[in-house]
């Protein structure tokens, strides 16, 4: 029997099979899926901000791509993962609100910049990308099945899909 675990804003978790690991309100934030399709151990992330340096005083690390990723692979590893045989999937980085910029792209576009800051992340972890949906402008919920590595997506405004 399998269970949902539920990830919060600015938190992670890991799971074996047949768990399900889930979030909500990816608006601008990103959840990073990393999965090891050879033992079926899943870990979630769900990150706010791009990056730990830009802020001061105390940092919560599950807040932050630069920091959050690592930590989550750590915990990917410590629950049996293989490092060379993890793949990620990544949703999320939406732009919730129009701020300046016609083109979408300007500074002030958060998710933009979030799905940047997750890519770099996974990049230097040499962690392949291999499903992706971020950007447009809608709030999603992500269910991740640690049994067969399955992103379902779940959006207010345009329904129900898979990765």
């Amino acid at each position: 029997m399998s269970g949902t675990i539920k990830v919060g804003i600015s938190d992670l978790n890991v799971a074996r099979s047949p768990d399900i690991l889930m979030t909500y309100a990816l608006g601008s934030c990103v959840g990073i899926c990393l999965y090891d399709k050879t033992k079926k151990i899943a870990g979630l992330s769900h990150i706010m901000l791009p990056a730990s340096t830009a802020t001061h005083g105390a940092v919560q690390p599950y807040r932050f791509a630069d920091t959050a990723i690592p930590i989550l692979v750590q915990k990917v590893v410590a629950l049996g993962a293989n490092k060379r045989f993890l793949t990620a999937k990544i949703a999320g980085g939406a732009r919730m609100f129009a701020t300046g910029g016609a083109s979408g792209t300007s500074l002030s576009n958060i998710g933009q910049r979030n799905v940047i800051a997750v890519k770099e992340a996974l990049a230097k972890l040499a962690i392949p990308i291999i499903a992706e949906d971020t950007g447009k402008d809608y709030g999603r919920t992500l269910y991740f099945n640690a049994e067969n590595g399955i992103m379902h997506i779940k959006s207010a405004k345009c329904g129900e899909w898979d990765w």
